[in-house]
């Protein structure tokens, strides 16, 4: 339930702070607030995990990207979002190596916000689900070997979350990093995001505005997707396919959208 989602906002605006826990707080989530990255650090190593942070970049003395590194030292599996009027290209692709979910720019829009602390979470619930599914394989398995009386050690499942791979094509999302046939192509946020998107659904059809909501986190017009999509598109053909002019890999289906083909894949 969401009442039972714990979620820090950290943001030495106080009017910004105050309003954001506000709205979170009226979506059912339980909110507590931290005027500085000192304060922030102190919660997290005091209290129970959050499920999710939301960080400004700057603050006075422990700066946002300290913030989420100690984060992540106390809690792992909380997920941040990191939300600043100062970014640029460097500050976005440095926050997505050392482990944000995801990176917004001042001023957004709260119902943007919004589709983001929800994406977030839905990873979240996702993860916990497949980490209570390989909990129970390997009690199976301890009692399967206990009932066969075979005294064996069983290797702990391990599951990387933070890679998706299709065919040739490999996403690392904890190092951003992708690869085609082993080897590094070098995508923008907007691209890397856009390819995770249409390579967690392969083999179907996403349209612009899914695309759009997912890989951007915002709401668009059909047209205004389209053209937004459009673009991208291109650039990541030109950077995965053998041959851009003829994709193998991501497909327009003319009038409905693109979809990310399995089937290229050698």
């Amino acid at each position: 339930m969401d009442n039972e989602i714990r979620i820090l906002v950290v943001d030495d605006e106080t009017a910004e702070r105050i309003t954001l826990g506000e709205v979170l707080r009226l979506e059912g989530y339980r909110v507590k607030l931290a005027g500085s990255g000192e304060e922030a650090l102190n919660m997290v190593q005091k209290e129970p995990p959050f499920e999710l942070a939301i960080l400004d970049l700057r603050l006075p003395g422990v700066d946002g990207l300290q913030v989420l590194e100690g984060i992540h030292r106390a809690s792992p599996e909380t997920v941040v979002i990191l939300i600043t009027g100062y970014g640029t290209m460097e500050t976005a692709i440095q926050a997505l190596r050392k482990g944000a979910y995801d990176f917004l720019l001042k001023p957004c829009p709260v119902d943007e916000v919004l589709v983001a602390v929800r994406r977030a979470l839905s990873e979240v619930k996702a993860g916990k689900q497949r980490r209570a599914l390989v909990s129970q394989l390997q009690r199976t398995l301890q009692e399967l070997v206990a009932t066969e009386g075979v005294i064996t050690e069983i290797p702990e499942p391990t599951i990387d979350e933070s890679v998706v791979q299709v065919g040739d094509v490999r996403i690392d999302k904890a190092k951003h990093l992708v690869t085609f046939r082993g080897k590094s192509v070098d995508l923008t946020p907007t691209e890397f995001r856009l390819l995770e998107c249409l390579m967690n659904r392969a083999n179907e059809v996403c349209t612009p505005q899914e695309l759009v909501r997912c890989a951007q986190g915002y709401e668009t017009d059909a047209w205004g997707a389209r053209s937004i999509v459009r673009v991208h598109i291109r650039r990541l053909r030109r950077k995965l396919e053998p041959d851009p002019e003829d994709p193998s890999y991501i497909l327009n289906v003319r009038g409905v959208g693109y979809l990310f083909s399995t089937s290229g894949s050698s």
